[in-house]
C-alpha cells in the first residue's frame, strides 16, 4: 500500500511538493518514516490532515487517504 503526501510551504522545500511512502498503516508510522528520510522535518512544526480534518492523535491510513502536512500559517 502506498500513501501521497501533500507538502506546503517550508515542508515543500524540505522534502517535495508530494511525497510517497509504501507500508505505513498509521500517521505514527507515516511520522516516523517521514523524519527518518527528511530529518529537518523532524525539526519543523506542521499539522496534519487526512481527508481534509486536521488529526489530533493517532489515525489509520488506508489507500485512499489523502494526507498533507501543513505548516503554521496565520493570516486574516
Amino acid at each position: 500500500m502506498s500513501i501521497h503526501i501533500i507538502l506546503f510551504g517550508r515542508l515543500a522545500d524540505i522534502a517535495g511538493s508530494s511525497v510517497s511512502l509504501d507500508n505505513v498503516a498509521d500517521t505514527d508510522g507515516l511520522v516516523r518514516a517521514l523524519h527518518s528520510t527528511y530529518p529537518a522535518l523532524a525539526e519543523s512544526k506542521y499539522v496534519i490532515a487526512v481527508n481534509k480534518q486536521v488529526i489530533t492523535s493517532n489515525t489509520s491510513l488506508d489507500e485512499n487517504s489523502v494526507v498533507a502536512l501543513l505548516p503554521p500559517y496565520s493570516g486574516g
